[in-house]
């Protein structure tokens, strides 16, 4: 079989390193939860074959690149309609999947904000991932309150995720080197699927919040807040990037009784 290319429009780097790749699928954390593993942009298959090879998972395989959907093809005859030439971003879960799964791979870094978003969306089937990112992208995924990289994606993957940064990756084991430094994450659903507030307002307020992150959350919420009602609440005199998960809940608790 010829090798497939990598694309540069696709944000394509293929690992090359057996060992990581082995590291990376070993921190799956199953526990019973799944046993639907979705690998999004498998490539060539060198987490695939990994992932093949362990019982108890049902392997499925989404990539957008032609080249690499019939190479994989021809490697994995066995996968039948479980390999699947399309667009992540535009998955329907509900029509692919019955129940929970976890979503794996070595995610195109050009699309990995997107990602994060669409499983965001599908919190409800996706209760784990373990996902290779650019380094600043998973440091901004686990960073806490008061640091730079703490912001929008970080609050939202929080509220739901227990989010764990396990290891960086250097360029050398990828094909071509990627110009930065890679890490793993790994994301684990917490047991409450919903927030304790209004999530519809919770988002807006951390949407407001860091869009105007150098505002106090007093100026960077007016169109939000009942000015009059909430004029002693201190965490309005904050920015944003200073409160947790709990903190946003919470106020959008108090926002939601001054309406």
């Amino acid at each position: 079989m010829s090798l497939v290319r990598a694309k540069k429009h696709l944000g394509q780097h293929f690992l090359t390193d057996k060992n990581i790749a082995t590291k990376i699928v070993d921190s799956l954390r199953p526990d019973g939860r799944y046993a639907q593993v979705l690998e999004v942009g498998p490539g060539m298959g060198i987490l695939s074959d990994i992932l093949l090879q362990r019982e108890g998972y049902q392997v499925h395989l989404i990539d957008i690149d032609t080249e690499s959907y019939e190479f994989l093809q021809k490697k994995y005859p066995e996968l039948g309609s479980r390999l699947i030439n399309a667009d992540f971003l535009e998955m329907d879960f509900g029509a692919a999947f019955t129940g929970p799964l976890a979503i794996i791979g070595n995610f195109p870094y050009n699309i990995s904000s997107q990602i994060l978003f669409k499983i965001l969306d599908n919190r409800q089937q996706v209760v784990e991932v373990v996902g290779m990112f650019q380094k600043e992208v998973a440091e901004r995924c686990a960073s806490k309150p008061g640091s730079k990289e703490y912001g929008i994606l970080s609050v939202f993957l929080q509220a739901y995720y227990k989010v764990e940064y396990l290891f960086t990756v250097k360029a050398g084991v990828f094909n071509p080197p990627p110009k930065v430094l890679s890490a793993v994450i790994r994301l684990t659903r917490n047991s409450n699927e919903a927030l304790n507030c209004d999530e519809k307002l919770f988002w807006q307020i951390v949407k407001a919040g860091f869009n105007q992150r150098r505002k106090t959350l007093r100026n960077a919420l007016s169109s939000l807040i009942n000015k009059e009602k909430m004029s002693d609440d201190a965490t309005l005199d904050l920015r944003a990037e200073r409160l947790s998960v709990e903190d946003f809940v919470g106020l959008t608790q108090r926002i939601m009784a001054a309406r």
